[in-house]
């Protein structure tokens, strides 16, 4: 296992790794609880939206979510605008806290108010979306081989590109963050010529988080999950 990049909510890394398991350790990052606001209680709504809309909104808001975490908790939005206002994620308030402050939820016209009352619970991706905690996406690694004469324009489309020189050849090594066999096999299209792509075994695997738990946890945690499943289905089928 190799990391190619970690920036901020996103990991890239290559693995020597079969595309079905990493399709069901994918699978899995939906089976991680996570907190979101699963409940919410309008007493007032003086903005355009309906209460339906806001109430979507705000249960896609992401909340910093402990490991340990199981009980309830109560939030509140409370608003009166003293003039035109956009009410933000920030203006949520209660035990828990936003991962994001800046998200927009409606406005507000000068004497309008905005009342709410939420509960937050732990829940998983695979019941609602408001409960996923991330992306895991991943592609094969692989060697492509092109005329020479592509040199040039592959440099300037894909300047991060990995490149060996092989004779009348170049060898683009997709091994990086951004997948470049896609461009190559279009370039080489776009004048009646081939590339010739070899698959490795080693797969390029990202991993986004949406902020409520580190992306470095969201592929172990996977993982744990599917073998706390695979050892139930074992104890079955003994």
């Amino acid at each position: 296992m190799e990391k190619i990049n970690k920036k901020d909510q996103k990991l890239v890394f290559s693995a020597e790794i079969s595309e079905s398991l990493a399709n069901s350790i994918r699978r899995y990052i939906y089976h991680i609880p996570v907190l979101a606001i699963d409940e919410v209680d309008i007493s007032k709504n003086d903005s355009p939206l309906y209460d339906e809309t806001i109430a979507h909104r705000i249960g896609l808001v992401p909340i910093k979510t402990n490991k340990s975490t199981k009980k309830e908790y109560e939030v509140e939005l409370k608003v009166k605008a003293e003039q035109q206002k956009t009410i933000y994620s920030g203006d949520i308030k209660g035990d828990v806290e936003v991962v994001y402050e800046n998200i927009p939820l409606t406005i507000l016209n000068k004497g309008k108010e905005l009342e709410i009352k939420g509960i937050v619970r732990a829940g998983r991706g695979a019941e609602h979306s408001k409960f996923s905690p991330g992306l895991m996406f991943y592609r094969k690694e692989c060697d492509i081989k092109m005329n020479k004469d592509f040199l040039e324009e592959v440099k300037r489309i894909c300047p991060d590109a990995n490149i060996e020189e092989k004779g009348q050849n170049i060898i683009i090594h997709d091994n990086g963050e951004r997948e470049v066999c896609d461009v190559c096999e279009g370039l080489a299209d776009k004048k009646g010529d081939k590339a010739e792509v070899t698959e490795k075994d080693n797969l390029i695997i990202s991993l986004e988080s949406f902020g409520q738990l580190p992306v470095e946890s969201l592929f172990k945690d996977s993982i744990k999950n599917l073998k706390q499943d695979l050892e139930k289905v074992s104890k079955e089928l003994k």
